[in-house]
């Protein structure tokens, strides 16, 4: 569900600024869950001879530190 600005739902600033337990680990599950296609994708970058997949494999890195970055952020307005 996604309001009227550019924020997705979760991070409008809506409700609650705390954060129960549970989604806290959901939350830091996915952080680690990003980190790791992050830097799988830096080694696949990294390996590839053929400079059009090692090119999709750095997009694909930085699409996953958005997604960090992003969390990261969701849990920093949190605190």
């Amino acid at each position: 569900m996604q309001q009227n600005n550019d924020k997705p739902w979760f991070m409008d600033g809506s409700g609650d600024p705390s954060i129960d337990t549970k989604d806290l680990g959901t939350v830091q599950d996915e952080m680690y869950a990003e980190a790791l296609a992050y830097k799988k994708c830096k080694v696949y970058e990294s390996r590839f001879g053929d400079p059009h997949l090692a090119a999709m494999a750095a997009d694909h890195a930085e699409h996953h530190r958005q997604h960090f970055d992003a969390l990261r952020g969701y849990l920093e307005s949190r605190n």
